[in-house]
């Protein structure tokens, strides 16, 4: 035990004192509010993380300085700035500590959630420095390894390609071992965790019995075929006696057609089948035919689904495809071209019958997907591919930051319109919508093709940047969104960590904000689109209503 301290004491010991006051720098601002209420769990990860940046910065420009071989102070006054500058760190790390609450609370306001007595200052200190214990340690044996190669580089090599090459070598083997070992070893094992969540046959959802339904006795794909986050999709939307219910008037049977990961080997075979399903059950002699994109784990938002059906009276027909086990981000690091492979092949199969029908008979063709979907849904339709036959318009809700459509659209947009809600060109292609309304007045007149955006301005999957590292993003210039905080600020590097972290929560907030898309606000967007004309404001009021209602009381959920 008296060895393990003396260990430790000398490794405190050896620390930099310029990579401390580095460190605390980032760890306080690292406190500061961002997107995403956080636990004092995820900000005390967040902390240690960023003093671990902070401190291999300070490492970094110490050793610099000594390179460039530019004078330093002499001991005497070394030491008094070191004393000076560590009661200036620290007085700094205890106010934003004790700040901390307000600024979570700041947050908390404009997402109507209750306010927090205690940010747990002691607990979030406490969980920084144990994750900033483990990244030195994994940095320090990543030097030890450097050290190795150029010791033994040096018996052939001059001393400075020694140095280089050996540097280079142990990043070699560090990447070839992460990347081609531990991480495909830990994504095997959780597409397998997932996959066999995904084949768990719930109980509280039996297997449907009518004919027109998929995972039918008479369906192409079977029940157990379909995946848990498909069975969800055909089991739980409204049926044509709830809808007509609500609005007074006759309704249909919406029809849904879902294809899972095990129902066929690959990606166009599926894509196959799902259109073979859909001719079946009669999906083409609907007013409405739309193509889903679903998440990551093949979850479609059930919220967004149910606006769609309401205000078409259930004349409409849905169709998707699964095509990852994995929630979205995982799939975006694992398999970033698969969910675009599948969106692609079901695509160009429904586009492809869509067109061979007579354009006076056909249903109006529409795209959809959220999150991870969004920015697959975007790639799946070539722009030569439907210029002489086009669709009838897209919604895209919460588009990840890697889309290229959202992102070409939001940078061309008018430049006295913010970020998080943009007006491009005249808006009769492209509109964008919030939880506040449209961004242009919805009587302004559409082109034959509409595109409406979704976005939260408190979405990070939307909102994030690897260049937030270097330069302050657009949004949060002024005026903020109606959900940012006002004390939210921009500081180099930890900014992009912070909303990296928000990310991850991104689907923790409250309905309405974050990565969670309200019933009420897909009412807006899929009335914009579809330009429905037989609802009276009135009734889309009631219709919110009805739809906020049934999301509060829906239990469990999915997410992407």
């Amino acid at each position: 035990m008296a060895t393990l301290s003396r260990m430790a004491l000398g490794h405190a010991l050896s620390l930099s004192g310029t990579g401390l006051v580095a460190g605390t720098l980032f760890f306080a601002a690292s406190l500061t509010p961002t997107l995403v209420p956080r636990t004092y769990m995820t900000q005390g990860v967040l902390a240690g993380c960023c003093f671990a940046v902070g401190y291999g910065a300070g490492v970094a420009a110490r050793w610099l300085w000594r390179y460039l071989e530019i004078p330093e102070l002499r001991a005497g006054a070394r030491s008094v700035a070191n004393a000076l500058l560590a009661v200036i760190c620290l007085g700094v790390a205890i106010t934003f500590l004790w700040r901390s609450a307000g600024w979570q609370n700041s947050i908390r306001a404009v997402m109507g959630m209750p306010p927090v007595d205690s940010a747990h200052p002691l607990k979030v200190s406490a969980i920084a420095l144990a994750t900033f214990v483990v990244l030195l340690v994994a940095a320090r044996i990543f030097a030890a390894l450097v050290r190795f190669a150029v010791g033994w580089l040096r018996g052939f090599v001059p001393r400075r390609i020694a140095n280089v090459a050996g540097f280079a070598i142990a990043a070699f083997l560090v990447w070839s071992i992460g990347s081609n070992t531990l991480v495909p070893a830990v994504f095997r094992a959780l597409d397998s965790s997932y996959s066999k969540l995904d084949q768990l046959i719930e109980p509280e959802r039996p297997q449907p019995t009518a004919d027109g339904k998929t995972g039918s006795p008479a369906s192409l794909v079977k029940w157990e075929e379909l995946g848990r986050a498909g069975r969800e999709f055909i089991a739980e939307g409204p049926g044509a006696a709830e809808i007509g219910a609500f609005t007074g008037r006759p309704a249909r049977e919406p029809i849904r057609v879902y294809v899972g990961l095990g129902a066929a080997s690959d990606a166009r075979a599926r894509a196959k089948l799902a259109l073979a399903e859909l001719e079946r059950v009669g999906g083409f002699d609907r007013s409405a035919l739309v193509v889903i994109t679903p998440t990551g784990t093949g979850w479609v938002d059930p919220a967004s689904m149910d606006a769609l059906e309401y205000l078409q009276q259930g004349d409409v027909a849905s169709v998707a495809v699964q095509y990852s086990y994995l929630s979205s981000p995982l799939s975006l690091l694992a398999q970033p071209e698969y969910g675009a492979e599948t969106a692609r092949a079901l695509f160009q199969e429904i586009y492809g019958r869509w067109t061979t029908l007579p354009k006076d008979k056909r249903p109006k063709l529409y795209l959809h997907g959220l999150s991870l979907g969004a920015m697959n849904s975007e790639r799946s339709a070539g722009l030569f591919e439907i210029l002489g036959d086009p669709i009838d318009g897209a919604l895209w809700s919460g588009p990840p930051f890697e889309s290229r459509v959202w992102r070409s659209v939001t940078d061309a947009r008018d430049p006295t319109t913010p970020e998080w809600l943009p007006v491009f060109r005249d808006s009769r292609l492209v509109r964008f919508m919030n939880q506040s309304g449209p961004a242009v007045p919805p009587d302004k007149p559409w082109g034959p093709l509409r595109v409406v955006y979704l976005q939260y301005a408190s979405d990070p999957i939307v909102f994030f940047s690897y260049r937030d590292a270097y330069r302050q993003p657009d949004w949060m210039k002024a005026p903020r969104g109606p959900d940012v905080s006002p004390e939210l600020g921009w500081y180099p590097v930890v900014t992009m960590l912070q909303l990296g972290l928000d990310m991850a929560v991104a689907t923790t907030t409250p309905i309405g904000h974050g990565h969670v898309y309200a019933p009420q606000d897909y009412v807006e967007a899929w009335f914009a689109v579809l330009g429905a004309q037989d609802w009276s404001s009135a009734d889309i009021a009631r219709l919110k209503q009805h739809l906020a209602e049934k999301a509060a009381a829906r239990s469990g959920g999915g997410g992407g």
